[in-house]
């Protein structure tokens, strides 16, 4: 039977795909590729459209087979799949840099730029080259031979080191479980939570309720249980995960690992002439130098710190007084401060589950993206394979015409990574004068599925995580760039990258918005009006507390990048001082935060995770517009969706945010939204 991952399917072939398939797939596709690639550097006549569309056919053939392979390393993980992923991985490792360090590959993209014709080439073909010629420098193009070797290396043993660091937190996450039989050491937990943990303990032939280190498991229990001794274990192990402190000890510790990455992340800076890694991570960025990050987060730390600390002050003296708790623990921070929102709001995130029902909150995304897009969402007719029996297919069409199809993965399960995200499976590109590729999407979360014959119910934050993920989807889909390398969230800068998902958050805060899906899963009656005030109105409560703590992970990051290696710098001596300056609240000595921190040391994120920050001011202000002319007023919904959404990367966020708001952007609609702002 043919490998189906090498299949010219339109969508991956998820039933029929193992483990076996992976590494000849992978060979034979880099072995036809390099082939190709020679054919095509040895073509003298070749004009730039015909070289971007030839070397485009190329690396997509290798995109569709490895897309299946990394989103399957993610939601459906096993032990046979771990041993093809990792040799295949650094084959694709060792490949790519490859290609980043090919001098006549690099000349002739060189020469399609010097060239006098390059000034009338359409806008994204443009940027693609350029990026282009950016990317071949940042690839050691330039170094002499051992250099270009030691580069090689390093990228390749970053990769494998990755994959490692996300390997441990998965499998610590699920190597904890705790068993409770009597139900009296579980008072104060919600029906939801415990409704969830009796299907846990059911799955695995066992009594009473199951507890684990998946968030939807973790969350109920330290914001909600009166247990503290059980509140205390479970934050130990959450906050312990994949350290030397973990309840297994060093099995899955990632201390070395980060070590290790960080060493190596910074030769990799020097290697190609960089001070540090931070100055290397913004040679793609929107900021143009560290300087900038670090005012940028110190002016947030400024106008929120204080704020933050009256909050925790005010949190303290109620548990004090209220609660009798002279001094609160890491572990009695989430419980007292819901506890503090009832008091002052009246209203929880469990009191709101029923009216937010998954399929209703769906149809209600799906309502406001066509009010503001004008575009139509759709189960997708045609039978797909999936990887899992909840995993939903849709479609979205636009003037009749399907022109985008996703992936929807929203349960939380055994052998899936934690969190939520938005994956290529296919991206837009022009396949004939005629054809266009549609582009396909993975959008992932991690909420508590059905329990029994109730449907998923979420709450408010979790209602807004998929809206965020769905804008990253939008942002993908609706691309209207044929040029693979600059198309959807292709070639789009690490700082804005999070615009549109962000953006689409704001929907989930507004009146005529929320009606159009909050409704009740068994009456249909809409969220009565005095909860949606209430909702409302505790929209920013503790918000100076939550500034804090995403500059925490914020500073971290950027500072341990752009110090490494100076005399007495450490991770925890990091850490520990930006704890100092931002954090309001207390932290337990055992906290391993860093062995867990996966957007950064397995992600994408690092000495770049202030993008969510940066993305916030861009959301925040390109929202304020809508404030102006209506949240669902049609132009500027085409507006958005021509300037930003479809331009993808093809030309510089900064341009794009200015053609949509008509100046540059401003921090002060973050920091109105934030209940920050001044006066």
């Amino acid at each position: 039977m043919r490998n189906p991952l090498l299949s010219d399917a339109e969508l991956p072939k998820f039933n029929s795909i193992t483990a076996e398939h992976i590494e000849p797939a992978i060979d034979q596709i880099l072995a036809d590729n390099r082939a190709a690639l020679q054919v095509l550097l040895d073509e003298k006549t070749v004009s730039v459209e015909g070289f971007i569309s030839s070397y485009e056919t190329i690396m997509d053939r290798l995109d569709k087979a490895w897309s299946p392979v990394s989103h399957l390393h993610s939601v459906a993980d096993s032990e046979a799949l771990r041993e093809a992923y990792l040799p295949a991985q650094a084959k694709l490792s060792a490949y790519h840099t490859e290609l980043g360090q090919n001098e006549a590959l690099y000349k002739k993209v060189k020469s399609f730029v010097d060239d006098a014709s390059f000034s009338r080439l359409p806008q994204a073909e443009k940027k693609f080259l350029e990026n282009s010629v950016r990317d071949f420098h940042l690839s050691g193009v330039d170094l002499d031979g051992d250099k270009k070797l030691r580069y090689g290396e390093i990228v390749q043993r970053l990769s494998e080191l990755g994959t490692c660091f996300g390997n441990n937190v998965l499998d610590a996450t699920q190597a904890w479980e705790k068993q409770i039989i009597d139900l009296e050491h579980l008072k104060g937990l919600p029906e939801s939570a415990l409704a969830a943990a009796r299907q846990a303990a059911e799955q695995k032939d066992l009594e009473g309720y199951l507890f684990n280190l998946e968030y939807p498991s973790f969350f109920p229990v330290i914001t909600y249980c009166d247990n503290r001794a059980l509140r205390e274990e479970i934050y130990q192990a959450y906050s312990t995960r994949a350290s030397e402190l973990f309840v297994t000890g060093k099995q899955w510790d990632n201390q070395s690992i980060i070590t290790e990455v960080l060493d190596l992340r910074c030769e990799l800076a020097n290697l190609l002439g960089f001070e540090s890694y931070a100055h290397y991570s913004l040679a793609t960025k929107m900021a143009d130098k560290p300087e900038d990050v670090t005012a940028f987060l110190n002016e947030l730390a400024e106008r929120s710190v204080n704020v933050a600390r009256k909050e925790f002050h005010s949190l303290s003296d109620f548990a004090r007084e209220s609660h009798q708790v002279d001094e609160l623990a890491p572990w009695d921070v989430a419980y007292y401060s819901e506890k503090l929102r009832l008091k002052e709001f009246d209203l929880s995130q469990e009191a709101l589950r029923p009216y937010f029902p998954l399929n209703g909150v769906l149809k209600g995304l799906f309502e406001v993206v066509s009010r503001l897009y004008g575009i139509e969402v759709k189960p997708e007719e045609e039978a797909v394979e999936t990887w899992h029996a909840d995993v939903q297919v849709f479609a979205i069409y636009q003037g009749g015409q399907r022109i985008a199809r996703f992936y929807l993965d929203l349960y939380a399960r055994a052998n899936k990574k934690g969190g939520a995200w938005m994956g290529e499976c296919r991206v837009r590109r022009r396949l004939s004068s005629e054809a266009i590729q549609q582009p396909v999407a993975y959008m992932v979360c991690n909420f508590n599925g059905p329990v029994g014959n109730q449907p998923a119910l979420l709450t408010h934050n979790e209602v807004t995580t998929l809206f965020h993920e769905f804008g990253h989807g939008l942002h993908h889909m609706l691309t209207q760039v044929n040029c693979a390398g600059v198309s959807g969230i292709n070639g789009v800068p690490w700082d804005a990258v999070e615009l549109p998902s962000q953006f689409l958050e704001n929907w989930c805060w507004h009146p005529e918005a929320i009606a159009l899906f909050a409704k009740h899963h068994e009456t249909g009656e809409a969220l009565p009006q005095e909860m949606l005030d209430k909702l409302l109105a505790a929209k920013n409560f503790q918000s100076g507390m939550q500034m804090v703590r995403q500059l925490e992970f914020s500073l971290f990051d950027f500072v341990l990048h752009s110090t490494w290696k100076q005399p007495g710098v450490s991770v925890q001596g990091v850490l520990d001082a930006v704890r100092e300056k931002v954090s309001v609240v207390p932290i337990a000595d055992f906290n391993r935060f860093q062995c867990g921190f996966s957007h950064i040391f397995a992600g994408g994120y690092a000495a770049g995770y202030y993008s969510y920050k940066w993305a916030e001011v861009l959301s925040a202000d390109a929202f304020s517009r809508f404030e102006e002319e209506g949240i669902f007023n049609a132009k500027t919904g085409a507006d958005f969706k021509q300037n930003i959404l479809e331009k993808g990367g093809s030309e510089t966020p900064q341009a794009l945010f200015e053609a949509f708001r008509g100046r540059a952007p401003d921090v002060s609609a973050l920091l109105r939204h934030s209940g920050l702002a001044k006066g």
